[in-house]
């Protein structure tokens, strides 16, 4: 998630546990620790566009390398701090480790992926229960974080607690109707999903974006989760066929190389851009959740050499349009947008 969710959520948990003289120690090394796992961000090669993706949510968000990232945490902030303000290095270490647990755990919940079992595993777990902004969960939490380092009461960090597992648990809720709706949705249609996911759109757990796959490529629809359910029928996406789609490539090539890696990260949901044969996108995004207009792709060149690379783009269009037709949406207002209600 964002860097400002992550270290309050940091900050919140060794707060609630922290003696009142230690409670600004608390929130200050568990923010920081909460935060750190993204340096990984740092990580990047001037000729390789995909190395970013393979290590960002990598080693350092595991969950073997907590206790690692927490010492070396422990360590920075114990001699930056905590030895003038007369606290041990074990004290220092315990807040360091409350925070820095909370990161990989949070973003597994989003719908990014993170490696949780790396170096055992490389699978990127995504629990899709909360979207990678969503100020509904970030701001109470802050809000709170701040009260009780004011006040020097962990109570109010406990409290915190208290609104984070309402609001996961909601996610986890939400994301288990649209389930079912999806799932109800492709029978409807004649359809046996090969695999259905559901994620949370753009800051919000009320409108969903539904993926589902059949053998020829995706469906992805829009689903209203209030008291009661509506439907936006999205759209078909034929599935990457690499023989059918990009004959022209040669499998021994970087740029082939360069799709399978990207083929890892995005799950396998990979299509051809209509407007753009050079262009693939990993489908699973989009600020308009019943599209699949991509948050990022990569883009081939038949020109290159066997050694060249992708190239990789952020795709974010944000656009007012966009913008306007998910708040439409969100607000249940239906004009050139009129859904499907659900029994």
């Amino acid at each position: 998630m964002d860097p400002v969710s992550q270290g309050v959520l940091g900050a919140s948990v060794p707060q609630a546990i922290s003696q009142k003289k230690y409670i600004v120690a608390a929130g200050l090394f568990g923010a920081l620790a909460g935060m750190a796992p993204d340096l990984d961000s740092f990580i990047r090669s001037d000729t390789d566009p995909l190395f970013y993706l393979e290590f960002h949510r990598q080693f350092s968000h595991s969950l073997v390398f907590i206790p690692i990232g927490s010492l070396i945490c422990a360590l920075l902030f114990y001699y930056l701090f905590a030895r003038r303000w007369q606290i041990s290095f074990k004290l220092t270490y315990l807040f360091c480790l409350l925070g820095y647990a909370t990161h990989g755990l949070l973003d597994a919940c989003t719908s990014y992926g993170t490696q949780l079992l790396w170096p055992f595993s490389t699978e990127r777990f995504a629990w899709n229960t909360i979207s990678i902004i969503d100020p509904l969960f970030t701001l109470p939490l802050l809000a709170l974080v701040i009260t009780g380092l004011v006040k020097k009461n962990p109570l109010f960090a406990q409290i915190a607690l208290c609104w984070v597992i309402f609001y996961q648990g909601l996610g986890i809720y939400q994301h288990l109707r649209v389930t079912e709706v999806g799932a109800q949705l492709a029978e409807q249609r004649g359809h046996a999903p090969i695999r259905l996911e559901v994620k949370p759109s753009f800051g919000n757990l009320l409108v969903w974006k539904v993926i589902y796959e059949v053998e020829d490529g995706y469906y992805t629809d829009a689903v209203r989760a209030a008291a009661s359910l509506s439907i936006y029928p999205g759209e078909f996406i034929p599935r990457l066929d690499i023989e059918r789609d990009l004959p022209w490539l040669d499998k021994d090539s970087q740029q082939a190389k360069d799709l399978a890696r990207f083929r890892w990260f995005s799950r396998g949901f990979l299509s051809l851009d209509p407007d753009n044969p050079l262009r693939v996108i990993d489908m699973r995004y989009s600020l308009v959740p019943n599209e699949a207009k991509g948050m990022w792709s990569i883009w081939l060149n038949r020109q290159a050499g066997k050694k060249d690379h992708v190239t990789f783009r952020q795709d974010r269009d944000a656009s007012g349009p966009r913008r306007d037709k998910l708040a439409r949406m969100l607000r249940n207002e239906f004009s050139g947008l009129q859904p499907l209600t659900w029994p």
